[in-house]
């Protein structure tokens, strides 16, 4: 690391990153070393102490409710990045060589967005003329408070989208496959969870045989540290301090190795960029670097 870098880390308070390739957590399996064997889930049953949700994470999103409606705000970035959200969701159901065209005209698809924080992607998924129902749920109360009061603001969105407290651990899993949701988001969450692989096994029935798991989150590099803990949280400060931890952050190829060993099909993968006036951009091979949105079909 340069004398540069080494000196605004010092001023800032910020722990060092470790290398790219070394293990996040050395007491989670997730975060093994590259000759380790497959992140395997553990066989806990539902009803333990398992919880995706972290207080400090909740107390942190708490404090920035009264700001996630302002597209100006802290929860800016998140404006800016909707759209690619949607295109990337449409571009993983028109790789189906079995959708019918139908679907991608008639409001026929269901959603459960998890950690939909104040529904920035919930709301605009519900305006969707091919949504039939969008279920949102985060275990934030003020947040979700927000996001009920601005939702109230359109009476089109009225039958269509249904919040609720709650984390995916508390949520009643499916009675059968056809019960369960044709998309399932997780939009900036993954990085906020301490176990993401019993977190992504818990999330699983709630994906239609044949539906998408769909997510995005930030790679593991140096240069994510340097673009997303110092540049954005400490220096320009147009991501409010303490939103990243560094040491949470997932690469692109863990990922496909799960969910691939757990079965699931169609790995789609695609960087983005954000760039100052223009907005989030798609960039070839921006998933090895940063952020990036991933997607996998669970077979039927």
């Amino acid at each position: 690391m340069s004398t540069t870098l080494r000196a605004a880390r010092g001023v800032l308070g910020l722990s060092r990153p470790r290398a790219a390739a070394a293990p996040l957590h050395t007491h989670n399996q997730w975060r093994a070393k590259p000759s380790s064997k497959p992140f395997r889930p553990d066989s806990r049953q539902w009803h333990s102490t398992f919880s995706s949700v972290n207080p400090e994470e909740v107390s942190h999103f708490n404090s920035l409710a009264s700001e996630w409606w302002d597209p100006h705000g802290s929860s800016r970035l998140l404006h800016l990045m909707n759209p690619v959200r949607q295109d990337f969701i449409r571009a993983c159901l028109q790789s189906q060589p079995d959708t019918k065209a139908s679907r991608l005209r008639d409001a026929s698809l269901s959603y459960l967005d998890i950690g939909c924080g104040g529904g920035i992607f919930a709301e605009s998924a519900a305006r969707l003329a091919t949504t039939k129902r969008v279920t949102a749920i985060d275990p934030t109360p003020s947040v979700l408070a927000v996001a009920k009061a601005h939702a109230k603001k359109d009476p089109s969105l009225s039958g269509k989208l249904f919040y609720q407290q709650s984390s995916i651990e508390d949520l009643e899993v499916p009675r059968e496959p056809c019960d369960a949701y044709d998309i399932v988001s997780l939009f900036e969450v993954i990085e906020h969870v301490d176990e993401p692989g019993p977190f992504l096994e818990r999330v699983r029935p709630f994906v239609k045989p044949g539906g998408w798991l769909v997510m995005s989150t930030i790679a593991r590099t140096w240069v994510s540290w340097f673009t997303t803990n110092l540049v954005a949280e400490h220096l320009l400060r147009i991501v409010p301090p303490g939103t990243h931890d560094w040491n949470k952050y997932i690469n692109e190829d863990e990922l496909q190795r799960f969910f691939l060993d757990k079965g699931w099909d169609s790995p789609r993968v695609m960087g983005v960029v954000y760039v100052p006036g223009l907005g989030w951009k798609e960039v070839r091979g921006g998933e090895k670097v940063g952020n990036y949105f991933f997607a996998v079909r669970r077979n039927g």
